[in-house]
């Protein structure tokens, strides 16, 4: 019986950690390119289990584009230095991602350069 319920155990941790793995993976973003998108902060969303920076840019040809950019989570950001109020609606800020494999209008977050000039990572704060 008692190995009966190891056996049930370690089955369910294999399962679990196999499913955590796959939430985790990066797969979706481009890692050899990073673009430079300058915009406004529409909502930075700090809450679990990742932080959102969804931000407005105006293109050359003056149309404007929404971009949801996936961070890490809060209680890894707070020990770079974020907080929820880092960013508010409204702040001109210009933010490096990489990009979505398919084109679409988001990515994983790398730089962000705010209003006052400060450069901020998710593992530093400068």
């Amino acid at each position: 019986m008692r190995f009966h319920i190891l056996r049930i155990s370690l089955a369910a941790t294999l399962g679990l950690s196999s499913a955590a793995w796959a939430h985790h993976s990066a797969a979706m973003f481009d890692a050899t390119k990073t673009n430079t998108l300058v915009g406004t902060v529409t909502q930075y969303q700090f809450e679990n289990p990742h932080a959102w920076i969804y931000l407005m840019v105006v293109n050359p040809g003056g149309t404007q584009k929404q971009y949801s950019i996936e961070m890490t989570s809060p209680n890894l950001l707070q020990r770079a230095g974020w907080r929820p109020a880092t960013l508010k609606p409204g702040d001109r800020v210009t933010v490096k991602i990489h990009p979505l494999h398919d084109g679409s209008n988001g990515g994983s977050f790398v730089e962000i350069t705010l209003p006052d000039g400060k450069v901020m990572s998710q593992q530093r704060a400068g």
